[in-house]
């Protein structure tokens, strides 16, 4: 027996311990979705009282997203030597978000353009305001407000109004500050640290409220769409999914194995909880948090995770890309002024543009389509009205196509930079070293690299 078996042995037991408590969790929401499903579709009305519970699931669950990207910045930004090697993480990732977004806007006129969605439907009084509610949602910003909107009213309010792009902010600020403070930063890095573990515990026992979030927010949806709408924009549905699986399983697969040698169904399988959790509350940010754990859980360096998750969930917007693109195609067909082609471009860079930081926002994606129609085509608008009441199912496919995107983003980026830690890599995936739920975060590894840091600086200093 070797000297470190005992170790391996309470190591081992205790994650398979863990992990099966949190096995019997995530069955618990699949038949809370399940049971939603039946409640929303059997009793419409008691399906739409019941909303409140997953809206506050996952008000719980965006209450610790400012804290955990302020956290895992700050430590990941202070501990790197030169500032310019996070400029280039940030640098590329806005590169690579920019052409995935292009690549998936392409895709999504083509397919519209071929499944031409849209014909026979007719316009009702009920749509006409539904779409009126809708673009007026998107004048209420612009592009101008979004980028000032990025500055904090204070240093404090950033965390208190929830904004991500203000937090991230705030966190470079901080982790540059810490940078640039050396040794002395050191016992502020160690707060930091104790307060990152306490915010992720925390969030560990938030996720057992998930079953009752998923019931409430999936019956609401169901009883609020109803059959009706579903059968009779099925095509609208099956093409945008269809598009979405394509996009993820032909594009980004082939890209994530020819840069970083990762199979994209493993590491999709590796992140399946994220997917359940987005799918049960339609929202993207409930898996943010998650998504950062289990990136550098997966070997990617702690600031490409840092920088690369919260920006790509205001920047990198697949799903979102696609949607629109696929969606003023329906509406144009619908209302019997197809668009040429040189229209549809022109709208669709105009909205891509518009769309950035609606990432999370449940819907966003349908107040930014008619905000893109109301100043290009207002004609147009009254069309948005067909598609509200089952934007929510789509809402669904476009975090999901988000998610996903953000994940083989933050791998790639983590590749490219030299910040991928390929062996542990392996390992996560193939299931030798498993993620721990209980406190999202991986203590020895990060104890183990806490005392190696004396003995690398003087090794520097030497």
């Amino acid at each position: 027996m070797s000297a470190e078996t005992p170790r391996q042995a309470s190591g081992g037991a205790t994650p398979a311990a863990r992990r099966d408590r949190t096995h019997y969790l995530y069955l618990a929401v699949i038949v809370a979705v399940l049971a939603g499903i039946a409640v929303g579709f059997l009793a419409p009305d008691v399906g739409k009282e019941l909303r409140p519970l997953g809206t506050a699931f996952v008000n719980l669950i965006k209450m610790m997203i400012s804290p955990i990207i302020f956290c895992t910045i700050v430590l990941g930004v202070g501990s790197v030597t030169q500032a310019a090697k996070v400029g280039r993480v940030g640098g590329l990732a806005m590169a690579y978000f920019l052409a995935m977004s292009t690549i998936a806007l392409v895709i999504g006129l083509v397919v519209g353009n071929l499944v031409d969605p849209g014909a026979g439907l007719q316009l009702t009084d009920e749509a006409r305001k539904a779409a009126a509610t809708e673009a007026a949602k998107a004048a209420e910003s612009d592009t101008v407000e979004f980028l000032l909107g990025i500055i904090p009213t204070t240093l404090v309010s950033a965390f208190t109004e929830g904004e991500i792009l203000q937090t991230l902010l705030v966190a470079l600020l901080a982790g540059f500050a810490l940078q640039a403070m050396g040794e002395r930063g050191a016992p502020i890095r160690t707060g930091i640290a104790h307060i990152q573990r306490l915010v992720f515990r925390i969030l560990a026992m938030i996720m057992w409220a998930a079953p009752v979030g998923a019931f409430g927010a999936i019956a609401a949806v169901v009883g609020a769409t109803g059959i009706d709408a579903l059968t009779s924009l099925a095509m609208i549905m099956i093409g945008f999914y269809v598009t979405c699986v394509l996009f993820v399983g032909v594009v980004l697969g082939p890209l994530l194995w020819f840069a970083a040698r990762i199979n994209l169904w493993s590491l999709l399988r590796y992140l399946a909880r994220e997917f359940l959790l987005i799918v049960s509350t339609s929202s993207s940010e409930s898996a943010l948090p998650r998504l950062m754990a289990k990136m550098e859980h997966l070997g990617v360096s702690r600031p490409v995770v840092g920088i690369t998750v919260p920006t790509g969930y205001s920047f990198n917007l697949d799903g979102t890309a696609i949607y629109l693109t696929m969606a003023t195609l329906f509406v144009a067909t619908a209302t019997g002024s197809p668009l040429s082609l040189g229209e549809q471009v022109a709208l669709l860079l105009f909205m891509i543009i518009a769309s950035k930081g609606a990432a999370g926002v449940t819907g966003a994606g349908l107040a930014t389509l008619a905000g893109g129609l109301q100043a290009h085509r207002p004609d147009l608008v009254d069309g948005v009205g067909l598609i509200v009441g089952i934007d929510r199912f789509m809402s669904e496919a476009r975090a999901l196509t988000n998610f996903a995107g953000n994940a083989v983003a933050t791998v790639l980026i983590g590749r490219w930079t030299g910040e991928l830690d390929r062996e542990r890599a392996a390992q996560v995936l193939s299931g030798r070293l498993p993620f721990d739920e209980t406190t999202l975060l991986d203590e020895e590894a990060h104890d183990d690299r806490a005392a190696a840091a004396p003995a690398e600086r003087e090794m520097a200093h030497a």
